[in-house]
């Protein structure tokens, strides 16, 4: 993937915080014009989003918001809108399999563009225990540290 088609609009760095993502997939999202505009503007934010997989083989993201465009007016949509993603078939029906499994759920990761496209990274992720958090950020604490204790030796 070439730096000149790969736009990073939002990340959801909450989501690695409190979850072991165990798979991802890219999906494709239906939006209408202005939210496009919108999003290529990188006012969009999935802080609080999270995925559902409905009975009819469809999957939405909800709580996913994308700032209305100024230039909009009345085709401006509800930020907070459900909006669909674009998984093969085959893609849903493992996804769906995976999710009812207890301790399973589908978070999205970031929201890009790749070329002309506006694309979300959707993970496949197991809750984490508070204990596994305290780990976490411990070994992010000794990183820090030797991080530090490398850079002053080398002054």
């Amino acid at each position: 993937m070439g730096k000149d088609n790969f736009k990073l609009i939002a990340n959801n760095k909450k989501a690695y915080h409190d979850y072991f993502i165990d798979a991802t997939y890219e999906a494709g999202i239906s939006l209408a014009g202005t939210e496009v505009k919108s999003v290529r503007m990188g006012k969009c934010s999935i802080k609080e989003a999270f995925i559902k997989v409905e009975k009819n083989e469809e999957v939405y993201v909800y709580g996913m918001h994308i700032s209305p465009y100024e230039k909009g007016n009345i085709f401006n949509k509800d930020p907070l809108r459900p909006r669909k993603l674009l998984l093969h078939k085959y893609e849903i029906r493992k996804i769906a399999g995976k999710t009812a499994e207890k301790g399973c759920t589908l978070v999205p990761l970031r929201v890009y563009l790749k070329g002309s496209l506006v694309k979300v990274e959707v993970g496949l992720a197991r809750g984490k225990k508070l204990y596994d958090k305290r780990q976490d950020i411990a070994k992010k604490d000794q990183r820090r540290e030797a991080e530090k204790e490398f850079k002053v030796k080398n002054l």
